[in-house]
């Protein structure tokens, strides 16, 4: 009986695998998670960009992800939103990202951090 799980699922795992230190310091594997125009609006106010990221790699911190949901743009286009914990920094951010499907298979296109304040301050409750 094989296995199928929902895109929430397979986009969320795909979310979280660009959280472990061997695939952000891995051009590999950084090659089979982003589109080759992929770029990024950093949570540092810095823009990357894929070539820049699969030379230099992606920094090594420890994060927790959180609230992930998924919203369709179009059949082969997703938008993921979640917030991230990062446990170094001790700093909250807002994500989003937008997820193409070629080729069978879901590449990231687009990301963005914001930092935002603590998982109890929810939108307009600030």
């Amino acid at each position: 009986m094989e296995l199928q799980i929902t895109l929430k699922e397979h986009l969320r795992q795909l979310e979280e695998k660009l959280l472990h230190p061997e695939i952000r310091t891995s051009p590999e594997e950084i090659e089979k998670l982003l589109e080759n125009d992929f770029f990024e609006f950093g949570s540092s106010g810095n823009v990357w960009y894929k070539d820049g990221i699969q030379k230099d790699g992606i920094g090594v911190v420890k994060m927790l992800l959180s609230n992930f949901e998924i919203h369709q743009l179009a059949p082969n286009i997703v938008l993921t939103t979640y917030r991230i914990f990062n446990e170094v920094k001790m700093q909250h951010t807002l994500r989003s990202s937008i997820w193409k499907f070629s080729d069978g298979i879901w590449k990231m296109f687009f990301h963005q951090g914001t930092p935002t304040q603590s998982e109890t301050c929810e939108y307009r409750n600030c």
